[in-house]
């Protein structure tokens, strides 16, 4: 048995290896499990391993994490597979496979290719659901949309804070996610927009302050700013696209195209084109004249929210 794991997302590949690795140690022990560091490992070990018999056990394993890092195995791959001893599984991980190389052909071609790919917002609200409730947990489809918009799409991160949850209380509620979770930067940059084109100024200078309290430094909030200006920009000259259309170009998530449809409503082009200048000279002044970048961005929002 040849095993890839690969795709973008380390979350559900990992947890995918430590199922592979637990079902094959509850049948063979952990003394039959090698593993392999494609940085570190010598070359020559790696391949005697793999083609050699197993020692007091049926079978083994032999885990290669990253072995394409070595020019030398790339290069001699569907010989390498050749070689794998029928009493041996063998697990390649490789996170990243460029699918222009014959590597990547021959892995997808002669093994058990499994691919794990980021899920978008409706996919994470669907597991982040299930998930819950396989640890003995209740979360509402609503509250765990929230939690993601608040925590960002990462579901490595999203697990983590779900585990948190959990320890504090299984029922998982709105309250409890404000309680226990940090907004990630680029939600709350979001949402200080949102606040902004609202006309709410005492909600956009909070919004600011909670930036500022997670330690976001006033450039780091420009270039955020900036790029949701750029999103909101290309909605704005879409020209009838759809948002998957949308998001198939510019080579950004559906979620945030959607995301951002309610506040490209919202906003003339006129308007996003002086926002977009004035942003421009702000960056230029903090990066020429000795001002305070507090204050200046500040006054830039409040500017936003009349």
């Amino acid at each position: 048995m040849i095993i890839i794991l690969t795709g973008a997302n380390d979350f559900l590949r990992k947890a995918e290896l430590k199922k592979l690795v637990a079902d094959f140690v509850a049948a063979h022990t952990d003394m039959a499990v090698e593993r392999f560091d494609g940085d570190e490992s010598d070359p020559a070990r790696t391949r005697e391993s793999i083609g050699s018999l197993p020692f007091l056990t049926a079978r083994k394993l032999v885990i290669l994490d990253s072995p394409g890092k070595q020019k030398t195995f790339a290069e001699n791959i569907e010989t390498i597979l050749k070689e794998v001893a029928e009493t041996t599984d063998l697990i390649i991980i490789e996170p990243k496979l460029d699918k222009r190389l014959t590597y990547y052909k021959t892995l997808k071609k002669a093994t058990d290719f499994r691919e794990f790919t980021d899920l978008d917002a409706n996919g994470l609200t669907r597991w982040a659901v299930e998930y819950t409730k396989e640890q003995g947990g209740a979360l509402a489809a609503g509250d765990a949309r929230f939690l993601i918009d608040r925590v960002g799409l990462s579901q490595q991160l999203l697990g983590q804070e779900l585990n948190k949850l959990l320890a504090y209380d299984p029922n998982i509620t709105k309250a409890t996610i404000k309680l226990l979770t940090e907004p990630a930067p680029q939600s709350t940059v979001f949402e200080l927009l949102d606040a902004a084109f609202s006309g709410n100024a005492k909600r956009t200078m909070e919004l600011y302050g909670e930036q500022r309290a997670l330690k976001v430094e006033p450039h780091a909030i420009i270039a955020m700013l900036a790029w949701q200006l750029h999103i909101l920009a290309l909605l704005k000259t879409a020209n009838g696209r759809s948002d998957d259309e949308i998001a198939r170009e510019a080579k950004i998530n559906p979620f945030v195209v959607r995301k951002t449809q309610g506040l490209a409503r919202r906003l003339s082009l006129d308007r996003l084109k002086s926002m977009i200048q004035e942003l421009l000279a702000l960056d230029v002044r903090l990066k020429t004249v000795t001002i305070d970048a507090d204050e200046a961005l500040r006054l830039y929002l409040i500017k936003l929210a009349k």
